[in-house]
């Protein structure tokens, strides 16, 4: 029996030991992307809008155009040009099983920008994927690949980095990688944040607790003790971590919860998939950062989580108060480095205090890890089983259409303060009858913060969309074709000045789903980086003389819009400066006016015949 305790004790620390250590990636094997030091943006995990930053955002001193060199020898696999996202990326495999990404970047160097270009024309396409076999484009470590740039999603110049289990796809935290950066600076503290675990996190507002760093760590001032009410509880966090030397507060590597000295349950940001990173709106309390407020990222994962970063060790984080014995709660916190901060205060179950527990309950209720649905009469909606991470309410009201073109009632269900995993689907049955004209042009559209279009589909009388938020929702018929700017004025265009050319087609529900421009009636390639705008910079393939531009943009349901215009291109010169010319004083200009001796009334010369 003895026996038997030490090996499970003994097993406990090993398991312990092996979930506190870092997994164990190559070191030294990739190099710096760029050639100047490394100065991070932005790390591996950091918390953003509906997901965790999957890379490092590495500083190019707010310039583009930096070279951009190879991490590590290999092939490049992808090449990718992908609006509003990561703009112009690479990805290179390499022999180890790993590969490394390259995003927001300007120009690939000249045979491989030859190379994307040719098959943007052969496919009538500015957003193009490919893929290559690894002899076609060879890299070795340290070979210049491409500018960088600001490009896609990116809201600044710099290089964003990843770093890929090529074979499960998984993006691996760099940091874990030993690149050259120093980092001696733990993670800091900010908030503390207490829940009622007899109830849904969405049901509540938190008590918070200030905190403040001392030589003996982070404690709680002026409260030795945190006496409560609540029988089962769970803890978030307000943190951030910065390198050495200062930079940007970036996310946290891992905290860790203990009970009485006993570890409870970690989160650790070490590898995240794509099809997995929307589960940060899990672990941050969603409302609160919905509403304004600080990320506050929960020591427990919520009943709905199926993400990758919780790490059970002794429990799930949500503490049971089973008596009126004082317990000691430490949160530890560290970086990839190893830099720990460590927070550290008491808690004890008061029953006194239990009657001034309040909350907000809801008399129907949507529950995670089941189907959920809601039927009305002319309204339905289906919540798949993994779609809520905690039990929400449904709160539904109706109210009857107002404008011509709509086609049945506005129906809200909840706001979206509230987060879905994956997709609902709404059913809505039309008020009235439906012109013929109109039913190929029905669009559902939801709002709410924000506003999303669906195009749906009729069956059995219903009108079907897919949303990823809860809101208002309505069907409409869109029939309004989109509009394009005009790209000047006369019959031939003189554009013998201009460098480019720019649309901005617009719609009124805001998708302009294809925008397609021709030459001559060629396809003309325009680039549509920031999805606002199209830009076409004049080349070898608008040669000088006289063209015909066709400008077509078709939105979600089909109205179309098409322009042509004639305009002529010369090679430019620039007319001369205008000369200076000398100004009269204020007052010898008023005396010339007061005499009728101003420029603008005197006669010019007359060439007379002799």
């Amino acid at each position: 029996m003895r026996l038997r305790f030490l090996l499970l004790t003994c097993g406990l620390f090993v398991s312990l030991y092996l979930l506190s250590q870092p997994p164990a990636y190559p070191q030294n094997y990739f190099r710096n992307p760029l050639g100047v030091p490394m100065q991070l943006s932005a790390n591996f995990g950091e918390l953003r809008s509906n997901h965790w930053h999957m890379g490092l955002d590495i500083r190019t001193g707010a310039k583009e155009n930096l070279p951009v060199y190879v991490a590590a020898e290999g092939f490049i696999a992808k090449v990718g040009i992908r609006p509003q996202s990561f703009g112009r990326f690479i990805i290179i495999q390499h022999p180890n099983g790993l590969s490394s990404l390259y995003a927001h970047l300007n120009a690939f160097y000249p045979e491989l920008e030859e190379y994307v270009t040719a098959q943007q024309y052969k496919q009538e396409s500015w957003a193009v994927e490919l893929n290559f076999s690894k002899d076609q484009f060879p890299v070795s470590k340290g070979a210049f690949i491409a500018n960088s740039g600001n490009t896609g999603g990116s809201k600044g110049p710099h290089l964003h980095f990843e770093i890929i289990d090529t074979k499960t796809d998984k993006r691996l935290n760099p940091l874990l990688f030993n690149f050259p950066m120093e980092d001696n600076t733990p993670p800091s503290f900010i908030k503390l944040a207490m829940y009622d675990r007899d109830r849904s996190v969405f049901a509540q507002t938190p008590t918070y607790f200030s905190v403040k760093n001392t030589d003996s760590g982070y404690v709680i001032p002026k409260r030795p003790v945190i006496k409560t009410g609540l029988s089962k509880i769970s803890f978030a966090i307000q943190a951030y971590d910065k390198m050495s030397g200062g930079g940007s507060d970036n996310g946290i590597y891992s905290a860790r919860l203990y009970l009485d000295d006993e570890p409870q349950v970690s989160f650790v940001l070490d590898s995240i998939d794509y099809d997995e990173t929307l589960y940060m709106n899990a672990h941050i309390d969603y409302r609160v950062d919905y509403n304004g407020g600080a990320y506050l990222q929960h020591l427990s994962s919520l009943p709905g989580d199926q993400g990758p970063v919780y790490k059970k060790i002794k429990g799930d984080g949500v503490i049971s108060l089973q008596d009126t014995n004082v317990h000691f709660i430490s949160i530890d916190i560290k970086d990839p480095k190893g830099n720990t901060s460590q927070l550290n205060f008491e808690l004890q179950y008061d029953d006194s205090l239990a009657k001034i527990t309040t909350y907000q309950n809801y008399a129907l209720k949507l529950a995670p890890n089941k189907i959920n649905r809601i039927q009305k009469d002319d309204f339905k909606m289906e919540l798949p089983e993994e779609c809520l991470y905690d039990t929400v309410p449904a709160l539904y009201y109706r109210n009857n259409a107002t404008s011509f073109n709509s086609v049945t009632a506005l129906h809200q269900v909840n706001d979206p303060s509230f987060p879905l995993h994956n997709d609902i689907t709404v059913s809505i049955k039309p008020t009235k009858t439906i012109p013929e004209e109109w039913k190929d042009k029905l669009i559902m559209q939801r709002t709410g913060k924000g506003s999303t279009i669906r195009k749906v589909q009729l069956e059995n009388g219903w009108m079907s969309a897919s949303f990823s938020d809860f809101g208002s929702f309505q069907v409409i018929a869109d029939v309004t074709p989109p509009q394009i700017n005009e790209l000047g004025r006369g019959d031939t265009i003189n554009l013998s000045a201009a460098s480019n050319i720019v649309f901005s087609p617009t719609d009124n529900f805001g998708i302009v789903k294809r925008f397609r421009v021709e030459l001559d009636s060629q396809w003309l390639r325009f680039t549509n980086d920031k999805s606002r705008n199209w830009i076409y910079k004049f080349d070898e393939r608008c040669p000088y003389g006289v063209h015909q531009l066709t400008a077509t943009a078709t939105d979600l349901v089909g109205n179309t819009t098409t322009k042509t215009w004639w305009f002529k291109r010369y090679p430019y010169t620039a007319p001369p400066p205008r000369k200076k010319v000398a100004k009269k004083s204020s007052k010898k200009a008023a005396e010339s006016i007061k005499k009728g001796k101003t420029s603008s009334t005197k006669k010019p010369a007359v060439n007379k015949k002799k």
